[in-house]
């Protein structure tokens, strides 16, 4: 069976802190999933796309609780690897609005950390119109970097956009390590969605000069929480945050992302998908974990609509 959408990469047992409590005083968590790519495949699924996950797992009770989940969100994990002898990758944090988030991060040597180019096959891409895929991925280990410039490969030759996610953090490595893995794979995808911060310091300081010789759709978040789109044929669009009390800004990257992509998807205009976009990160600040808040068509349509102080009968999809 063929997906819409693929997304690659890493998917973690997420342990949350009973919320407002420091990580270290904690005595209470609630089991979730996070992982980049995987609350991107959440997202979409919810929206309505078909969504395959391609990722590794541990042959443990962390790993299963993963893929039972990603199930349960209507994502195919049927080409998911499960390792006998490593283990999922697990992350503990705790949830404030108003204060930097602690995170703790149990990756090292996880069966993710293990991806490999021989484990990506043409035949999970067939069908796919669209590939997306983060830097944490390629940051993992020297193998795992190797299967990333595969996924591009098999991507492009399954005519296949291909969406890529910076998603910078720094507990994988330094800036020039960054720079060095990350920097190069911005001028092979199609779409890339981008901090301000993170362009900067893959030593992109001019947003637009990346399209003269890689991607045709930019994408940029800027500090202050509004985003613009950069083409290369269409005028640049941009969108203001949408105003909403925050309960826990982790996953609104993604969560942002996933919204962008279902309208393009769905051959919507610039500024019709900036708004999507911004709509479901505002969605998902407002709930605890990366994907609670992630809201099906129907949902995102009347949170549009009241967004925007438009009926819900006229929001493009």
């Amino acid at each position: 069976m063929s997906a819409e959408v693929v997304v690659c990469g890493e998917a973690m047992l997420l342990l949350l802190a009973e919320p407002g409590v420091p990580l270290e005083h904690a005595l209470a968590f609630r089991r979730s999933v996070a992982g980049a790519e995987s609350n991107v495949a959440a997202g979409l699924a919810r929206l309505g796309h078909t969504v395959r996950w391609l990722g590794r797992v541990g042959d443990d009770p962390a790993g299963r609780a993963v893929l039972a989940q990603l199930r349960a969100q209507g994502v195919d994990s049927s080409y998911a690897i499960t390792d006998p002898e490593a283990p999922t990758g697990v992350l503990m944090r705790d949830s404030h609005p108003a204060r930097a988030i602690d995170v703790q991060y149990l990756r090292t040597g996880s069966a993710a950390s293990r991806m490999a180019p021989d484990e990506l096959e043409p035949r999970m891409f067939e069908g796919a119109r669209l590939v997306h895929i983060t830097g944490i991925t390629p940051m993992l280990s020297d193998s795992a970097h190797r299967a990333t410039l595969r996924l591009f490969e098999l991507a492009r030759a399954a005519g296949a956009t291909v969406s890529f996610d910076p998603n910078i953090r720094h507990k994988l490595g330094s800036p020039d390590r960054w720079r060095e893995v990350v920097g190069p794979l911005l001028a092979h995808a199609d779409v890339v969605l981008a901090g301000e911060d993170e362009l900067e310091l893959l030593d992109v300081p001019h947003p637009a000069s990346l399209l003269e010789t890689g991607p045709g759709t930019l994408v940029v978040k800027h500090r202050d929480k509004s985003s613009s789109c950069l083409t290369r044929t269409a005028q640049a669009s941009h969108q203001p945050a949408f105003q909403v009390p925050v309960a826990d800004p982790v996953g609104a990257g993604d969560a942002f992302a996933a919204g962008f992509l279902s309208g393009l998807l769905h051959a919507s205009d610039t500024g019709q998908c900036l708004r999507q976009a911004a709509a479901v990160a505002a969605l998902v600040v407002q709930c605890p974990t990366d994907t609670d808040g992630m809201p099906d068509r129907v949902g995102l349509d009347r949170a549009l609509a009241a967004f925007t102080g438009t009926n819900a009968e006229t929001v493009i999809r």
